[in-house]
C-alpha cells in the first residue's frame, strides 16, 4: 500500500477547502435533521404500508446523504491522487473491517446454519430468552414470531455463544406441557387418572403422539406435569389453556386442593 503524499495534501488543503468541507458538513447535516423531522411528520398522514415504507427510507436517506458528503469532502482537502486514495480507502477498508467484523460474523453464521440447518422456517425456537416460530431466514438473521406477534430478529452469530432449543425440528411434532401443583395429601393414582382423562380428550390433541403425565415430589406438595402433541404447532397455546381449564375443573370437582408454592421454590 502506498504512503499518502503529504506534500500534495498540504498543497490541497488551504482555507478555502477547509470552509468547502465545513460548508458540505453543514449542508449534509440540516438535510440529516430535515429528513429526520420531515417524513415521520408525513407519514402520520398515511396508514398501513405507505407509512411503513416512508419511516423505513429515514435510515436510508440518512446514510445516502452522509455517503455522498464523505465523497465530496475527501477530493475537496486531499489531493485526488493515486497514492493517496489506494492509502486512504485502504485505511478505511480496514477501519470498515473492523467496525462490521459482527456482521461478517453473522454471515459466516448463516452460512453455516444453512448447511446444518439448526432451524427452519415453521420451527418454534428459543434463543436468549425470546421463543416464537421463524418467519424467515436471510443470511445475517433469522426473523422469528413471538406468541405477542412481535418480530425479533435473531442474528445467525448467536450459533456460536447462546443455547438455541427447537421445539419441533422442522416436524409437525411439538410437545407441549401443562402444569398442576397440588397438595401433597390427594390420591396420586386418581389424579394421574384424571389428568391423563383430560389430555386424551382435548380436541387440539394429535392422537397418534404419547400423551402422558408425569409427576415428582416436592417439599412442597406434589408437581404434575401433563404432557401432548398438539395437532399443530401454532395450536400449542390453545392446547395448553384447555389441559389447563379442564384439568382444573376436575381436580376441584375431586376435592383436590392446590398447593401454595413459595417463590424461594419456583415450579421445581
Amino acid at each position: 500500500m502506498g504512503e499518502i503524499d503529504f506534500k500534495g495534501l498540504l498543497t490541497k488543503l488551504s482555507s478555502t477547502a477547509v470552509v468547502d468541507a465545513f460548508l458540505i458538513l453543514a449542508v449534509a447535516t440540516a438535510l440529516v435533521m430535515i429528513t429526520q423531522w420531515l417524513l415521520p411528520k408525513l407519514a402520520e398522514r398515511f396508514t398501513g404500508k405507505s407509512r411503513l415504507y416512508l419511516l423505513a427510507a429515514v435510515p436510508m436517506l440518512r446514510l445516502v446523504i452522509i455517503v455522498i458528503s464523505v465523497l465530496l469532502i475527501i477530493p475537496t482537502l486531499i489531493e485526488p491522487t493515486f497514492k493517496n486514495l489506494v492509502a486512504i480507502f485502504g485505511a478505511l477498508g480496514l477501519a470498515l473491517g473492523f467496525a462490521f467484523k459482527d456482521y461478517a460474523n453473522s454471515l459466516i453464521a448463516g452460512v453455516v446454519t444453512l448447511y446444518e440447518m439448526p432451524y427452519r422456517p415453521g420451527d418454534w425456537i428459543e434463543v436468549d430468552g425470546q421463543y416464537g416460530e421463524v418467519r424467515s431466514i436471510g443470511m445475517r438473521a433469522a426473523e422469528i414470531v413471538t406468541p405477542d406477534d412481535s418480530v425479533v430478529v435473531i442474528p445467525h452469530n448467536k450459533l456460536w455463544n447462546s443455547l438455541i432449543s427447537n421445539g419441533n425440528d422442522g416436524t409437525q411434532n411439538l410437545m407441549c406441557v401443562a402444569d398442576f401443583y397440588l397438595d401433597a395429601n390427594h390420591d396420586a393414582v386418581q389424579v394421574r387418572r384424571l389428568l391423563q382423562d383430560v389430555v386424551l380428550t382435548s380436541p387440539y390433541l394429535k392422537v397418534h403422539r404419547p400423551a402422558f403425565v408425569v409427576l415428582s415430589e416436592k417439599p412442597w406438595g406434589t408437581h404434575y406435569r401433563v404432557k401432548g402433541y398438539p395437532v399443530d404447532p401454532r395450536d400449542q397455546f390453545l392446547f395448553v389453556s384447555d389441559l389447563t381449564e379442564r384439568g382444573k375443573s376436575v381436580l376441584r370437582e375431586s376435592g383436590v386442593r392446590f398447593a401454595a408454592v413459595p417463590l424461594s421454590a419456583g415450579a421445581g
